[in-house]
């Protein structure tokens, strides 16, 4: 998984909003489906895509699968964007400071 894989994963608006809704509790395709415009099938297809990036996990209850945000996902974004954050700042603090200088 590389942050690549996750901001592709996530540029789909479709995938944003079940990521949205596992963010309150973990929920099964059928329970998210009923939530979404699209079909089960189709759910399955953006969780599938979700769980290669490394943002979604799923754990088997029987014939259910229970599908839940990956902690280790979200840190792993979280780290992607805050180096890109420190990096803009530390852009834009130098320019202050070339600014103030002359």
């Amino acid at each position: 998984m590389t942050y690549q894989d996750v901001l592709s994963a996530l540029a789909n608006p479709t995938r944003r909003l079940l990521l949205e809704s596992l963010r309150n509790q973990p929920q099964t395709v059928g329970e998210l489906s009923s939530d979404q415009a699209v079909s089960r099938p189709a759910v399955s297809q953006h969780l599938k895509v979700l769980k290669q990036a490394g943002l979604v996990t799923n754990e088997s209850k029987g014939t259910r699968r229970i599908y839940s945000t990956s902690a280790e996902g979200l840190i792993a974004l979280r780290r992607y964007l805050d180096d890109y954050w420190s990096d803009a700042l530390e852009a834009y603090g130098t320019e202050i400071n070339r600014r103030q200088t002359k």
